[in-house]
């Protein structure tokens, strides 16, 4: 046998033995949670139920179905679900991660259209993305924009979509670097795997609505919250481009206003006070924006 063969037939042993797990964050979802747990469990090594303050049964009925779980006491919001799951999967030693919703809106079955990316090794995330015809009217808007505003220029089709495979690269790459604690986590797992050249990859599911629309979470405050998060995520990774950028532009308008305000007072004597105004209110806020810009840039280089 070639040493190139050989090489193909470890590559191949190595993945048919891929230990996966799949992870469930749940807040009050005894409901659907044991019909999720049995049917991953026809699909991964070991489903991990991440109990983020349950008031009901959920745990107990995780456990009952046969899922691992971990109880956070209080709620402490899915980013910490994740980060749990991200620790538990690196420490018994997963090569591949499948987080999914536990309340019924994701298909256990479709878990290996997902991990089959990862086990052919052509990507680090796989992202599972759900057509616009089956969301309800109400959440397709706010989707669009979270996309755009998450997917920093890149052909993300689903940014917001919370099924979806990590390799070990990628769950070693998130540990220690995710920050956020609330449901703009996913969010955040895109900008990191950009920043680190992650490959991404994407699979279509099919997401129940309807009856299964039980999200904990309203859809606007949902919206809001994710879009006010990755905005200080954005200010924290690049405040010059964020803060101090626009700052300098609304200077240079300012200076502008204060010009015409300067040649309205030379070439008529009275003092135009709307210019003035208005070449304050951009002037002052600019100058701020830019120096704070300035000041979050150099703490950023020091912690570099």
């Amino acid at each position: 046998m070639s040493e190139a063969t050989e090489g193909s037939a470890v590559v191949s042993r190595r993945a048919s033995r891929m230990r996966t797990l799949a992870a469930v964050p749940c807040l009050d979802e005894e409901v659907a949670i044991g019909s999720v747990v049995l049917r991953a469990r026809q699909h991964v090594d070991e489903v991990l139920v991440i109990d983020d303050g349950c008031t009901d049964d959920t745990a107990k009925v995780a456990r009952d179905a046969g899922a691992t779980v971990i109880s956070h006491g209080t709620q402490k919001g899915k980013g910490q679900g994740i980060k749990s799951a991200l620790r538990y999967a690196v420490d018994h030693d997963y090569d591949c991660l499948v987080f999914m919703d536990g309340d019924g809106q994701h298909d256990p079955g479709e878990i290996p259209l997902l991990v089959e990316q990862i086990r052919a090794d052509a990507a680090d995330l796989v992202i599972g993305f759900r057509t616009f015809d089956q969301m309800p009217l109400y959440r397709r808007f706010g989707r669009a924009v979270l996309d755009v505003v998450s997917s920093n220029g890149s052909a993300i089709t689903d940014s917001q979509c919370g099924f979806r495979a990590l390799n070990r690269k990628t769950m070693e790459s998130m540990i220690g670097t995710l920050r956020m604690d609330d449901f703009s986590t996913e969010s955040e797992m895109l900008q990191i795997a950009q920043e680190r050249h992650l490959r991404i990859g994407e699979t279509p599911i099919n997401c129940k609505y309807g009856d299964f629309d039980t999200s904990t979470k309203n859809p606007l405050s949902h919206g809001m919250e994710v879009l006010g998060s990755i905005f200080w995520l954005a200010v924290e990774r690049k405040p010059l481009l964020h803060i101090g950028l626009p700052g300098l532009a609304a200077m240079l308008v300012g200076i502008f206003f204060f010009l015409q305000f300067l040649r309205g007072f030379s070439e008529t004597g009275v003092v135009p006070i709307e210019q003035g105004m208005l070449a304050s209110l951009l002037l002052i806020p600019g100058a701020v924006a830019l120096m704070l810009g300035l000041a979050l840039a150099l703490v950023l280089r020091v912690r570099k």
